[in-house]
């Protein structure tokens, strides 16, 4: 299973879908022949609960081609699983280049653009940090500083050299641990997403425990209605909505996993330069994109550079937008949600008016 983001982010960081309003249902569903009770399947895989919904009607059969196909994805990419691809490439660091598949490749190759875009504060070597500090599992505990300084130079994502015409992939230095959780589930989502479009489907809502897609429009035409989950309370809990059609919406958040050492709380956004958590005031960050991989990449580095960089950072990107929660609870967006999101909760406030 995908180590980042856990089962509990769904508790404290998923996205509820809500459905939307018409004035004319029967038009938009009768032209591509949609039912309002969706084709639903649920299960547990990517270390989250994960929901596919289909309203394409006659296409139910389809929910069996995507479940196997995350499964298949999940069985190579989980870092600590006895041979997936990217543990073999892990145990062969320092040693010698190993072959994967195309799949794998796509992703390692992505994850180290995304790295080089952060300028290392995202990383997907980030596998010895991760390990040590190992939040949300049962042994997870802070690190005393002489092993993170003992790690620290392990994690360099310029150290990874990828071979595209063999497909191939080298950890130059022994003990370098590549971890892709921060991007696995977004990559996974658009992968989901391409398999629907080539069987034939127009309409549905991709769940990989809090990394959403939503495909289409609601059942009565309009764009889906999306809750963007409160990061102080319980799940179901929203501070706002936002209006999407074919549209990514990835959360990260800082209360979705944590180690609490004497009173102190630890998230599991780790900055791969000093090797702690990052602490720049942010409680969440919600990514609207037309690549869930983006959205995931992006929560992540976003948290690295803050409130203003990190504002600056989306407004230099075509067809990207962000929702900043921040720990007092004034929210922040892109100018491009200016009339497709509304707070509901009056405990926030917009601290960008």
């Amino acid at each position: 299973m995908v180590n980042n983001k856990v089962i509990i982010f769904i508790l404290l960081a998923i996205i509820l879908i809500i459905t939307g309003c018409s004035n004319d249902p029967e038009t938009h569903a009768e032209k591509l022949n949609l039912i309002e009770n969706p084709y639903k399947q649920t299960e547990f895989l990517l270390g989250t609960v994960v929901t596919i919904k289909i309203y394409d009607e006659g296409k139910e059969e389809v929910l069996g081609l995507v479940f196997d196909k995350i499964e298949e994805l999940d069985q190579k990419i989980t870092a600590d699983e006895e041979g997936s691809e990217i543990n073999t490439i892990n145990d062969k660091a320092g040693e010698e280049a190993v072959n994967v598949s195309e799949d794998i490749f796509q992703l390692i190759t992505e994850g180290k653009n995304y790295s080089e875009v952060a300028e290392g504060s995202f990383d997907i070597t980030i596998g010895p940090l991760t390990k040590l500090w190992h939040i949300g599992f049962d042994d997870a505990r802070k690190p005393e500083q002489a092993e993170i300084d003992e790690i620290l130079p392990l994690i360099n994502y310029k150290k990874v050299e990828l071979n595209e015409k063999n497909k191939k992939v080298f950890l130059k230095d022994k003990g370098m641990r590549m971890d892709l959780g921060a991007i696995a589930k977004g990559y996974i989502a658009d992968e989901v997403v391409q398999l629907l479009k080539e069987n034939g489907v127009t309409t549905a809502i991709i769940d990989l425990g809090g990394n959403i897609f939503v495909m289409g429009n609601h059942y009565s035409g309009n764009p889906w209605t999306v809750g963007i989950q409160d990061p102080f309370s319980g799940r179901g809990d929203t501070i706002g909505k936002l209006k999407a059609s074919n549209k990514s919406i990835v959360t990260s958040g800082i209360y979705e996993r944590y180690l609490e050492v004497d009173g102190v709380k630890y998230h599991h956004l780790l900055n791969p330069k000093d090797g702690y958590p990052f602490n720049n005031k942010l409680a969440s960050v919600s990514i609207i994109s037309d690549k869930s991989i983006d959205g995931d990449a992006l929560s992540t580095v976003l948290f690295s550079k803050g409130l203003q960089d990190g504002l600056d950072f989306i407004h230099e990107l075509e067809g990207v937008e962000a929702i900043f929660i921040m720990e007092d609870k004034t929210i922040y967006t892109t100018d491009g949600l200016t009339d497709n999101f509304e707070i509901t909760n009056e405990q926030f406030t917009f601290g960008n008016e």
